[in-house]
């Protein structure tokens, strides 16, 4: 035990001499959370639709004023007449607008004859985004058009009444538990497999091979070193991380021990895997150009940016394997749903195993030998 927690000292002290490694590997996630959640999780407003009307009559009116209160309400929608069609499916392709809303000749008539009146949207579908907001809003907007004025005392249509469970959860904390899991990804990489590769290059290992030090204790001594530096990381961006999502009762002390054991489990994880990568690589180049791969191929496929029923079948091959996945479902039934250990049993239990078998596979694979 004392020559594992020499290694441990030797590594904690060389960390706490990089100071500005400290601070890019635990603020950069940070960043990431604030610009990420912030872009992604924003409602669409201020779409550009252009407005032809051919037909002039008083239905006609009415839709133009159902588009302007939305344009001055929700602001969904910014309103622009157009007297020509063509000038305005010109407009469309050349990105001035991001729709046209035609209203045909025959529109009044059909409305009164009660014989299918329609409104036709043209729309860029370039981007999926603006397209599915514009048609949302616009399909609502018809649908509060059509209903009568007077409704029914007694209706005979089924309805559907949406009762949530929990607070409304913004998309800044939907990405919270995978941001800690990706600042607990960053230390691991920057403070366990790039140091020790490293430490070969340069040399430094050739005394660890002079010493009666196993294997064991030298691969014990790197995780552990690793794994409470990545603990630190991870902690302070939940903590920071959930003051700026505004996560509901941040500091619920049972919340903090939960999440602090994840954070635990998962550190130890990904570092133990790190190693069982790293532990017979020389070259000190490889695990910075492998950083970005391992970067995507963990970090999207575990549902940290978008739910894993939207991958395809090949991708959620890769979910089940990929640690990160049981890590961000973990801490997003904490961080969310302030759940207890009986939620998320499974996914420490995976953790783990994973832990363990990779440990153990990088301490058969080291050698003691240049």
């Amino acid at each position: 035990m004392g020559r594992m927690w020499a290694i441990i000292e030797r590594e904690l002290r060389r960390f706490r001499r990089s100071p500005i490694l400290i601070v890019v590997s635990m603020v950069f996630p940070i960043v990431q959370l604030v610009v990420l959640g912030y872009a992604f999780g924003g409602n669409v407003k201020h779409l550009k639709v252009a407005i032809v009307d051919q037909d002039h009559g008083v239905p006609a009116v009415k839709v133009r004023e159902y588009a302007l209160a939305i344009a001055s309400g929700a602001r969904t929608i910014d309103t622009v007449d157009y007297a020509d069609q063509g000038q305005a499916l010109t407009d469309l392709r050349n990105g001035r607008v991001n729709g046209v809303l035609t209203i045909p000749p025959e529109f009044s008539r059909r409305v009164l004859e009660k014989n299918e009146p329609r409104l036709a949207l043209i729309e860029d579908n370039t981007d999926t985004f603006v397209s599915s907001a514009l048609a949302a809003t616009l399909g609502g907007m018809v649908a509060a058009y059509a209903r009568p004025a007077a409704a029914p005392r007694l209706s005979g249509q089924p309805t559907l009444d949406v009762v949530e469970v929990y607070p409304y959860v913004p998309y800044v904390q939907y990405l919270l538990p995978g941001s800690v899991v990706m600042s607990i990804f960053m230390m691991v990489m920057i403070g366990g497999g790039i140091i020790f590769i490293d430490d070969k290059a340069r040399g430094l290992h050739e005394g660890y091979l002079v010493t009666p030090i196993t294997k064991l204790e030298l691969i014990a001594g790197f995780n552990i070193s690793g794994t409470i530096k990545a603990v630190c990381a991870g902690a302070f961006l939940m903590v920071i991380g959930s003051l700026i999502a505004g996560v509901p009762n941040p500091f619920d002390p049972l919340r903090l021990v939960r999440l602090l054991v994840v954070i635990v489990v998962t550190s130890f994880a990904l570092i133990s895997m790190m190693f069982l990568m790293m532990v017979r690589v020389s070259d000190p180049l490889l695990p910075r150009a492998v950083f970005g791969v391992l970067n995507t191929l963990l970090y999207f496929p575990s549902g940290a940016v978008y739910p894993q029923q939207g991958f395809p079948g090949w991708m959620q091959v890769i979910a089940v394997v990929d640690p990160f996945t049981y890590a961000v479902h973990a801490l997003k039934c904490l961080l969310l749903k302030n759940t207890g250990f009986e939620a998320i049993s499974a996914d420490l239990m995976f953790l783990s195993l994973f832990a363990v078998v990779a440990m153990t596979a990088a301490t058969r694979l080291f050698k003691r030998t240049l």
